[in-house]
């Protein structure tokens, strides 16, 4: 009989005199390790499994410029546990800093703290990180300070960057398949235009015309490929690098931009996505006491998609106007009708940032399941494509060995 495997998880925490503590716990399910550690009277900042949280610090790039997303969202929760916990903030930060492993994540809250000590608020301090603090990231810190519930604001920030994090992740993860079917795919063809066609030349060479129109296409596609592939691969270069320089410049990133909206099934899921995140910020944002106006300019520029970023640029004016922004979005033509009612409900009803959270809600789940059915429909054709263009190349050779024995007889 065997025993239960048990696991090793690395843990963060805060003991009942206020001391980090971390270290590592045995037991069967993770759940239970948090249990026994609370147990112990400490307070649970972060636990994982032990080999997939070690990590060297000196492995780690300097400065807290390079702070990850990832590295933003454990900082964040962390301090939201440890101010809930009661202590100030200063001496949250103190605790972070010492129970910190990774070296740019201890510098960037070392700065911190030295500009809140130098009499700044955390949002001030936060301003001078411009390329890791978003201006989303700011403002809700700026409210969370102004309303005197920073720990609850800082809370849901992570549950935000949580859910943002998800839903990136769940859309790359479902594209990775794809993406290794095709490379497979391409270099399945290339290898066997470049490599297994060629062997048979020889044997093909005094047959001339008598050879099927489909074997000499493929050897003719094979011995291009030998003596032109340097110059197909210097040409796409040269079309990768017009197409790059294309959409950095603002008329190809609004072409590119708007041609994805209207794509079959891929553009519902881009406009969805988008729409998403705009929803999500302001609905975040107003439920922690930023005003409209100051939401929707926040909001606006979390969207990737120029077509629809344009698109929701009309807002900001026509709220100052004394308009509705259901009426707005509307008067552009752009956006469902889900959209509209729901944010027409909020208005009417006083609870417009509860409306934005539930539309992005719908959204983030309605792009889950686009994703999932596109790609369920895109990889066969992608397998059937693949295997028609292999079993071309393999027929026109079998037609080929055929035409040799037909004329041998």
């Amino acid at each position: 009989m065997h025993g239960k495997i048990m696991g090793s998880f690395s843990y963060k925490a805060i003991s009942s005199q206020g001391k980090p503590v971390q270290g590592k716990v045995v037991a069967d399910r993770i759940e239970l390790a948090s249990r026994e550690l609370r147990s112990q009277g400490l307070t649970l900042l972060s636990i994982e499994p032990a080999a997939k949280g070690a990590f060297r610090a000196d492995e780690a790039a300097p400065g807290p410029g390079n702070a990850s997303s990832d590295d933003i969202l454990a900082m964040t929760r962390e301090l939201a546990v440890l101010l809930r916990a009661g202590l100030p903030i200063d001496r949250a930060l103190k605790v972070m800093i010492d129970m910190a492993a990774d070296i740019k994540v201890r510098d960037l809250l070392e700065e911190l703290l030295s500009s809140i000590k130098a009499g700044k608020g955390l949002s001030q301090a936060l301003l001078s990180y411009p390329e890791v603090f978003s201006n989303f990231y700011v403002n809700m810190v700026r409210s969370g300070e102004a309303s005197g519930h920073l720990a609850e604001v800082l809370a849901r920030l992570a549950d935000y960057l949580t859910n943002a994090k998800s839903v990136r992740s769940g859309v790359v993860s479902a594209l990775v398949y794809p993406a290794i079917l095709l490379t497979v795919a391409v270099l399945s063809i290339v290898g066997m235009l470049g490599f297994v066609v060629p062997q048979f030349e020889t044997l093909f060479n005094d047959m001339g015309d008598a050879l099927p129109v489909l074997t000499r296409m493929v050897i003719s596609a094979g011995d291009g490929l030998i003596r032109y592939g340097w110059l197909l691969l210097l040409l796409l270069g040269m079309t990768v690098y017009l197409v790059r320089n294309w959409l950095r410049s603002e008329e190809g990133r609004a072409k590119f931009d708007a041609s994805m909206v209207r794509l079959p099934f891929f553009g519902a899921i881009v406009f969805k996505y988008e729409v998403s995140r705009f929803s999500r910020t302001v609905g975040t944002l107003l439920g922690n006491g930023v005003s409209l106006l100051r939401a929707l300019s926040i909001a606006v520029e979390t969207v990737d998609n120029t077509h629809i970023k344009n698109s929701l640029r009309v807002l900001e004016p026509a709220v100052k106007r004394g308009q509705r922004m259901s009426v707005a979005l509307e008067e552009t033509g752009t956006f469902s009708p889900l959209v509209i009612q729901m944010i027409r409900v909020g208005e009417e009803s006083g609870s417009l940032d509860q409306m934005m959270t539930e539309l992005a809600d719908v959204y983030d789940e309605e792009v889950q399941t686009g994703v999932k059915r596109s790609l369920t429909l895109l990889e066969p054709a992608m397998i059937l494509i693949m295997g028609g263009a292999i079993a071309v190349v393999i027929i026109a050779i079998l037609m080929g060995i055929m035409s040799v024995n037909d004329l041998a007889v």
